[in-house]
């Protein structure tokens, strides 16, 4: 596996764009690791402090990713250095989709990322660069359709995204019109929990879990696994965290989610960012859902986990160590050779998978019939982790070795 991932790492991307902004000091890049299948997908993001290197791992991740979520496609992402909190932002990205169009119509397919919306941000702005949608690249680049094939799937795509939750089994409240996007990966990151029970025979029913991060994702993930039985013992997010060793509610859970405030965790009982940074780590808990930013988790922090009873780690953001290699490196392989480590391109593919869902031909559009497609993919890819290696260790590593050996 090493010697794979050595040689898929130190493969030179085929694309590297780079722009700076005429209007302000905003830089951004899209880097295409491959055109595997004739395209490459792979949202945008943007944070300060940003660079090339960030968004080239991540491409390489987005390919590993649709080995297991599809289509078969290289991966691509763009990044933009630029304080996403700046009230020239909506500029910032108007003149940057305006001027990576021309890639999105013919073979790079897009979506949202770190402080980039999906439905607010990306779909409204691309279109008026004249972009049918933000995947069209793939139709072109892969699938090649028809016209009136690709008018029908893009169609697909536009409302199933963007759909909104009509199942109080997905929602935390159907009122509030809670969409697939905002809670299909959080939903991923659960379901993986969910097999990975089942599978290795075993019940998420009763485990305690830690979350960190609240966004879109955390806050997903602590309400499905609630949802299932799971104990939610412990969250740390940016703002501060709380803790409940006896586990809080699933309707308590529900409250907080329903209560955040963007991805913030809002609560009158938080404890400061410091103090809980602190305790968190120490929590008796079996499961672990890293859901913040990337390369945070220390070895000292799992070392305190594993201490504690972890079993566990189903990853909801990408690259989660704070290693400085692009995959397992120290930390990560420390960590998957102590506990089960289900890596990141299995856990968050949720909505790779829906992209891939909707690009079919006709598929079902009820709520059911997503979120089972999104949980069924996951389970498969378990399983064929499983098929190869039934030890509760070295699950990552094994994961890795399935999709290099389709990538090289």
């Amino acid at each position: 596996m090493k010697e794979l991932l050595k040689k898929y790492e130190n493969k030179t991307p085929e694309i590297i764009f780079n722009w700076k902004d005429s209007e302000t000091e905003a830089e951004g890049w899209v880097v295409i690791n491959s055109l595997r299948g004739g395209a490459a997908g792979g949202g945008t993001r943007m944070r300060l402090g940003l660079d090339v290197n960030e968004v080239l791992s991540l491409a390489k991740t987005m390919e590993i990713k649709f080995t297991v979520s599809g289509p078969a496609i290289g991966g691509a992402k763009s990044g933009i250095n630029f304080d996403p909190k700046d009230p020239r932002k909506k500029g910032v990205l108007e003149r940057w989709y305006k001027v990576v169009s021309p890639l999105l119509k013919s073979y790079y397919g897009t979506g949202g990322d770190l402080n980039v919306d999906e439905i607010h941000e990306v779909i409204p702005i691309t279109e008026e660069s004249g972009v049918w949608h933000p995947q069209e690249g793939v139709f072109n680049g892969h699938f090649k359709p028809t016209e009136a094939d690709k008018i029908n799937r893009i169609g697909q795509l536009r409302q199933g995204v963007i759909k909104v939750i009509e199942n109080p089994k997905y929602s935390p409240d159907v009122l509030r019109k809670y969409t697939v996007a905002d809670m299909i990966t959080g939903f991923g990151v659960a379901e993986a929990v969910k097999h990975f029970y089942k599978i290795y025979d075993g019940s998420v029913q009763g485990k305690r879990a830690v979350i960190q991060g609240f966004g879109n994702v955390g806050a997903a993930a602590a309400y499905y696994l609630a949802q299932m039985g799971a104990k939610v013992v412990g969250i740390i997010d940016i703002a501060g965290g709380l803790i409940n060793e006896q586990g809080f509610t699933f309707e308590e859970i529900k409250a907080l989610f329903l209560a955040k405030k963007g991805n913030t965790l809002e609560s009158d009982h938080l404890i400061p960012f410091e103090e809980i940074n602190d305790k968190i780590w120490s929590i008796n808990a079996e499961i672990f859902a890293p859901c913040a930013a990337s390369r945070l988790i220390t070895e000292q922090q799992i070392n305190q986990l594993i201490k504690n009873g972890l079993e566990v780690i189903s990853c909801g953001a990408n690259v989660p160590f704070a290693d400085k290699e692009i995959f397992f490196g120290p930390i990560m392989e420390h960590t998957d050779n102590q506990v089960s480590l289900i890596p990141d391109f299995i856990s968050n593919c949720g909505m790779a998978r829906v992209f891939a869902y909707f690009m079919e031909r006709r598929v079902q559009m009820t709520d059911d019939a997503i979120f089972n497609d999104t949980s069924n993919k996951i389970k498969e890819a378990i399983e064929n982790v499983y098929s190869k290696n039934q030890h509760k260790t070295g699950m990552s590593a094994t994961a890795f070795e399935i999709a290099l050996s389709q990538l090289i």
